[in-house]
C-alpha cells in the first residue's frame, strides 16, 4: 500500500554527544545530552530531505517526531500504489504530506483501483498539485476526470495509461486545466472509434507537448493535435489510422514544431512533406514507416535547415538510403545527432557531428570509419555495431577524431581484443565498450552510444582494457594499416560506394 502516516519512532541517541570525561571534571554532575539537530532550521532540514533517495528519506523521516513533521511538509513528490485499499488512508496520506505537487498512482492489473471518490478527495487535498501520472487506474471514469479537473487547475503536466475513461475524460482535463503543457496518453481503452474526438479547449494556448502511444483509434486525437498552434513536441507511436492528413492540417501552421517522433504509422512522403513545412524542426524520429522513403526524406532536408538530431529505421522493408542521407548531408550543416542502419557521404558534409550510430550494415568498413575519423573532428561518440569493420578502423579512430571521449564496438568480427587495446594506449582519457561476440539480432535504432552495459561493455582509462570473453584473435592486419591510412583518409566518400546491407535490426528503442 503507498505512503501513510507512520507513529513508529526510533531513539535519537545516535545524534546525542556528550561531553568527554576528563580528569578535571571527575565528581562533577554531567548534565542531560543535547541533541545537536535541533540547531538546524526547519528549511535547511528539509533541503537534506530533498537530497535523499526514497528509501533513506523514509527512514530518516522515522528518526523523531520533528523530522517526521518535516519530511511530510516538503515532500513534493509522491508516488502510491493506487489499490482500492487505499481509500480509507486517502485523507490520513494527504494530511501529511499536504504540499505535494507530483504524484503517480499506479495499479497493477490484478488489483481493483481507486474510483472516483478516492480522486476527488486527493483533488481537495492537492490543488496545488502540477503534476499527475495515473497508471491502471481502471476505475476512474469521465466523472471522475471531471471533478478532478475543476480542483487541480494549476496542473502542468498530465500522464495517462491503461485507463478506462475515454475522450471525454481528456476533453474534460483540457477544459479546466488552462495551464497544461504536456499531455502524454497511452493505451486509453475507450478510445476506438471516431464517435467522440478530442479538443484543445482551454489549453489550446499552454499545451507544448503531445505524445500518444497504441490508441486504437487515434484520429479522435486530431482537433487536438492541429488546433494547437504552440506545440513544440509532437510523439505518435502505434497509433492506428491514417496520419497523412492530420500532418498535412498540423503543418501548414505550425511554427513552434521542433521534435517529431513518427513510429509504426500509416504515413507516407505526404506527411513528411507536411512535416517539412514546419522549417524550424531539430530533432525527428522516422522508425518503422514502411511508406516512408527517400522523397519525403529529402522534402525533409531542403526545407528543415536546423535540423540536429535524425533517427531513422527503415525495419524490413528500408525505403530511404543514399539518396536521402545525400539530400540531409548537404542540406543540414547542423546534424549533430544521427541513427541510421546505412552510412554514406556524412562524413564529409557533416564536420559537426558530435554522436554517431553505425550499425547492422555491412557496407560500412575501414575505408568508411577511417573518412569519418578523418573528417568528423567534433565527434565525441561514437556507436559501431554489426559492421564489417576490423582492426584498421580501430586504429584510424586512435589517429583521427581528436575530441572523440567515447566508443563502443559489438559484433564486430574483425574486431580484436589487441585492436581495442591498442585503441586504449594511445588515447588514454577514451572510454571503450568491446564486446566480441552476442548472439541478440542487430539493432539499427537500439544503438547506446557511450553507455555502459552491465556484464558486456566495461570502461577503459588510462590505457588498460578488459573486454568479454570472446576469443581473442591475432591482428595481424594491423601491419597494414599505416600503409592504408593516407589513402583511406584522402578519400572523399559519394553514395554510389556503399551498397546496402541486407540486413535490418527489428528493435525500434533509441538510445543515442
Amino acid at each position: 500500500m503507498g505512503q501513510s502516516s507512520s507513529t513508529t519512532s526510533y531513539p535519537t541517541s545516535q545524534f546525542l554527544i556528550s561531553p568527554e570525561p576528563s580528569d578535571s571534571t571527575d565528581g562533577i554532575k554531567i548534565g542531560p545530552l543535547r541533541d545537536y539537530t535541533e540547531g538546524i532550521p526547519d528549511e535547511c532540514l528539509a533541503s537534506i530531505f530533498q537530497l535523499l533517495n526514497a528509501s533513506d528519506r523514509k527512514r530518516s523521516s522515522h528518526v523523531c517526531k520533528r523530522w517526521f513533521r518535516v519530511d511530510g511538509q516538503s515532500r513534493r513528490r509522491l508516488s502510491l500504489n493506487a489499490q482500492s485499499e487505499i481509500i480509507s488512508h486517502v485523507p490520513s496520506i494527504f494530511t501529511r504530506f499536504d504540499s505535494v505537487a507530483k504524484l503517480s498512482l499506479r495499479c497493477d492489473r490484478r488489483s481493483l483501483s481507486i474510483n472516483d471518490d478516492a480522486l476527488l478527495m486527493i483533488s481537495i487535498r492537492c490543488e496545488g498539485l502540477t503534476r499527475l501520472k495515473l497508471r491502471g487506474c481502471r476505475e476512474v471514469t469521465e466523472v471522475g476526470m471531471d471533478n478532478f479537473a475543476k480542483n487541480c487547475k494549476n496542473l502542468t503536466k498530465f500522464s495517462c495509461g491503461s485507463c478506462n475513461f475515454g475522450a471525454i475524460g481528456i476533453n474534460m482535463l483540457l477544459k479546466h486545466c488552462i495551464k497544461l503543457e504536456e499531455l502524454t496518453i497511452k493505451r486509453l481503452r475507450n478510445v476506438n472509434n471516431g464517435n467522440d474526438v478530442v479538443v484543445p479547449g482551454a489549453a489550446a494556448l499552454s499545451l507544448k507537448s503531445i505524445c500518444l502511444k497504441e490508441l486504437g483509434y487515434g484520429q479522435s486525437f486530431e482537433p487536438l493535435v492541429v488546433e494547437c498552434k504552440m506545440l513544440k513536441t509532437l510523439k505518435v507511436i502505434r497509433c492506428a489510422g491514417d496520419w497523412d492528413n492530420v500532418l498535412v492540417k498540423m503543418g501548414s501552421g505550425n511554427t513552434f514544431l521542433s521534435d517529431v517522433h513518427l513510429e509504426r504509422l500509416q504515413v507516407s512522403d505526404i506527411g513528411l512533406g507536411a512535416i517539412s513545412k514546419c522549417v524550424n524542426i531539430d530533432s525527428l524520429h522516422i522508425v518503422k514507416n514502411p511508406e516512408c522513403t527517400n522523397l519525403g526524406l529529402v522534402s525533409v532536408a531542403e526545407n528543415c535547415k536546423k535540423l540536429r538530431k535524425l533517427h531513422i529505421d527503415g525495419w524490413k522493408i528500408n525505403r530511404i538510403g543514399d539518396e536521402g542521407l545525400m539530400a540531409v548531408s548537404k542540406q543540414c550543416p547542423d546534424l549533430q545527432e544521427l541513427v541510421f542502419d546505412c552510412m554514406a557521404a556524412i562524413a564529409a558534409n557533416c564536420q559537426r557531428l558530435e554522436r554517431l550510430a553505425l550499425c547492422g550494415s555491412a557496407a560500412i568498413g575501414d575505408a568508411e570509419i577511417a573518412c569519418i575519423a578523418a573528417k568528423c573532428v567534433e565527434l565525441k561518440k561514437l556507436c559501431i555495431k554489426g559492421c564489417a569493420i576490423s582492426d584498421i578502423a580501430i586504429e584510424a579512430l586512435a589517429l583521427g577524431c581528436p575530441n572523440l571521449v567515447k566508443v563502443k564496438v559489438k559484433k564486430c568480427k574483425g574486431v580484436t581484443s589487441e585492436g581495442v587495446d591498442w585503441l586504449a594506449r594511445h588515447k588514454g582519457s577514451l572510454i571503450v565498450s568491446f564486446d566480441a561476440i552476442e548472439s541478440e539480432g542487430l539493432d539499427a535504432s537500439g544503438s547506446d552510444v557511450g553507455g555502459q552495459e552491465s556484464g558486456v561493455g566495461i570502461p577503459v582509462t588510462g590505457g588498460n582494457v578488459v573486454v568479454g570473453d570472446g576469443p581473442s584473435v591475432s591482428s595481424g592486419r594491423l601491419a597494414l594499416f599505416r600503409a592504408k591510412l593516407g589513402l583511406f583518409a584522402s578519400r572523399n566518400l559519394v553514395p554510389c560506394a556503399f551498397h546496402r546491407s541486407s540486413y535490418h535490426g527489428d528493435n525500434s528503442k533509441n538510445n543515442l
